[in-house]
């Protein structure tokens, strides 16, 4: 698999493990490193064609890698393979992945972790936005043609017609904010569990600039299903507290929106995937009550314990 892939970046030769990473969805190619000096990389490999926004991602880790956590830092970025190949090397973050772990732990231990990763996120979208990454169109019309594609897709769910309404009704409250960086992929999925017990963050290759609270909708789409408790804590820690009402409609679009078109997203990947991704929709339906709640019942019926918690901490 390596060569001639990699033979021609300059640190191949002082590398003694090369292992190849086959989880995620990202179309990159990417690699497991250690060097003959213990030291420990990710290198992920694009296509050519790539390059300019590869750049642009290795330029907005480097403005990520200034914030105070653990996370991937930016070491190099170069052309291999005689030509045909992008490579960004980045530094590992050691530990395990928070979704392995994160059910191991006790409920206290889950909420803390996700008041860190809240604090986490708050930090990124507390970034300077340069006004060359500032978004040049609203993705609201993007987002209407991507339910456009659900409707007309055949792995439609049953009762369905409230959600898509639900999305219609209230498109415009996505994209009103002040434009922020963004993770772009922020969930339990791309948090490590640091050796110090810690929150560590890890593949930015979905970076963009936009509404920080689009950020969220994969809470319910991942988290909530591992750990609510985690999952509070870290609207805690965004918010310092409470949520606001505001937070809470414009989620409520993000998710119906998400629910539906993940399906339609899925069908690229196979069968298991649409399969999972059903699930997740049904269970959106569940927790919004088929989108006739605002704010979802995981979080109503739980959040109080969870709010003495923070405030001792």
């Amino acid at each position: 698999m390596e060569a001639p892939l990699l033979t021609d970046i300059p640190q191949y030769k002082s590398w003694t493990k090369i292992e190849k990473i086959n989880y995620g969805w990202s179309e990159d190619i990417k690699f497991y490193i250690e060097d003959f000096k213990g030291s420990k990389f990710l290198l992920r490999i694009s296509n050519i064609e790539k390059l300019e926004d590869k750049k642009k991602e290795f330029y907005i880790i480097q403005k990520y890698n200034q914030l105070n956590f653990k996370m991937s830092q930016a070491i190099e970025l170069g052309v291999c393979n005689s030509g045909k190949n992008i490579y960004m090397l980045l530094s590992w973050v050691e530990g395990q992945s928070m979704e392995d772990v994160i059910k191991t732990l006790s409920e206290q231990e889950q909420y803390l972790l996700g008041l860190k990763s809240g604090k986490i996120l708050k930090a990124i979208h507390s970034l300077a936005v340069e006004p060359a990454h500032l978004p040049k169109v609203k993705k609201t019309g993007k987002k209407l043609i991507q339910l456009q594609q659900y409707e007309n897709s055949k792995y439609r769910v049953p009762n369905d017609e409230k959600a898509i309404s639900y999305v219609k009704e209230n498109i415009n409250l996505m994209c009103q904010s002040e434009p922020v960086y963004e993770h772009g992929d922020f969930h339990i999925g791309n948090l490590v569990y640091t050796n110090e017990k810690d929150v560590g963050v890890i593949d930015f290759n979905r970076w963009e600039c936009g509404d920080r609270y689009e950020e969220f909708y994969k809470l319910q789409s991942f988290d909530v299903d591992l750990s609510i408790a985690f999952s509070i804590g870290q609207l805690h820690g965004y918010f310092d507290g409470e949520p606001t009402l505001d937070f809470w409609k414009i989620q409520a679009v993000y998710v119906a929106h998400s629910a539906l078109f993940s399906i339609e997203w899925a069908v690229r990947f196979g069968e298991k995937d649409i399969a999972n991704m059903t699930r997740i929709c049904h269970n959106a339906f569940r927790d919004y009550d088929n989108f006739k709640l605002i704010i979802p019942k995981w979080y109503t019926e739980n959040k109080d314990r969870f709010i003495k918690i923070m405030k001792r901490d």
